[in-house]
Order: structure tokens, then C-alpha cells, then sequence
């Protein structure tokens, strides 16, 4: 791989989980940015979140991602980092950008199985509130998102598929 690929999507969307089997299908090192910024910040993001707000967090996150330039393998971002400052030209321009899309009502399926308390964007929600919160955060992201080098419908597409797109987009 000359360049690094850079995986983004909605939370839930399996950035972490994908990204590692990937990386190892790949034989290169997987990278995630969130378990990054945490030991830099030696707190959870939702702590960092409520003591330092949101404006404070993506600063951070966004100084993170920057450190992660000229680093080798597959480097998992957090949900929102392509949606804020130049994030996404910056993606786009120091590496392959992989966009994990999903449905809201599969982002949901997956995200009311998983502990929302560890997701400070959440802030608790539950049925109905929750999906209306995923369809209106995915409107707003997913011109960001969009803009991906390389889109696939996550529960849809193989491993075996995802290696070799990334090997394809990688030679051309």
C-alpha cells in the first residue's frame, strides 16, 4: 500500500471491527484514531466530551488525524472527523478513503445493541428518538461521507470484496 486507508462512516458502522480484519487480510498495521486520542488524553471521550465540549474535542481529533499522516495501514476515524474544518480534503488527500455506509435503520439495529453511554453524540437514546437522531446526523454527514474514494454498502460487501477494492484503488 503506498498510501494509508482511512476508514469513515457513521458509529456503528463497523470502522473498528472491519478495519482490523482488513488489516490483517492486508498483513499492515490497523490504526484507531479514537483509541489514540484517548491515551493522548487519558480519559474517555465522553469524559473529555463533558468536561471540554464538543468545539475543545474536535480540535483535538483533528490534530490526531493530522499526526496520522505518512503512517502505513488501515486507520479507523471517528464518526464525525470528515464532517468538520477541512477534514475530508485533508482524507482525501493523504490517502484512500473508505467510505462503510449503512442504512439508518441498520445503523440503529446495530447502535440499540451497543452501550450508548460510550457514545457522547447519543446522549442516552432509545427507540424512535434514536433512529430519528441517526437519519438526521446521517443527512447532515453523509455529504461528507459521500465524497469517499471508494463507497461500499457495508453488510453487504465481503471481506474478500473490501481487500480488493482497496488493492485496486491502491495500484491505480
Amino acid at each position: 500500500m503506498n498510501k494509508p486507508v482511512y476508514l469513515i462512516g457513521f458509529m456503528g458502522s463497523g470502522k473498528t471491527t472491519w478495519g482490523k480484519k482488513l488489516a490483517k487480510a492486508l498483513d499492515v498495521p490497523f490504526i484507531d484514531l479514537d483509541h489514540e486520542l484517548v491515551e493522548k488524553i487519558g480519559m474517555s471521550i465522553p469524559e473529555y466530551f463533558s468536561l471540554h465540549g464538543e468545539a475543545k474535542f474536535r480540535l483535538l481529533e483533528q490534530e490526531t488525524l493530522h499526526a496520522s499522516q505518512n503512517r502505513e495501514g488501515i486507520i479507523s476515524t471517528g464518526g464525525g472527523t470528515p464532517c468538520y474544518f477541512d477534514n475530508m480534503d485533508w482524507l482525501l488527500d493523504n490517502g484512500t478513503v473508505l467510505y462503510l455506509k449503512h442504512s439508518p435503520k441498520s445503523l440503529w439495529s446495530r447502535l440499540s445493541k451497543s452501550d450508548v453511554h460510550k457514545r457522547p453524540a447519543l446522549k442516552g437514546l432509545q427507540g424512535e428518538d434514536l433512529l430519528h437522531f441517526i437519519e438526521e446526523k446521517l443527512e447532515e454527514r453523509e455529504p461528507f461521507y459521500n465524497r469517499a474514494h471508494i463507497q461500499v454498502d457495508q453488510i453487504n460487501t465481503s471481506l474478500e470484496d473490501l481487500v480488493a477494492l482497496v488493492k485496486n484503488y491502491d495500484h491505480q
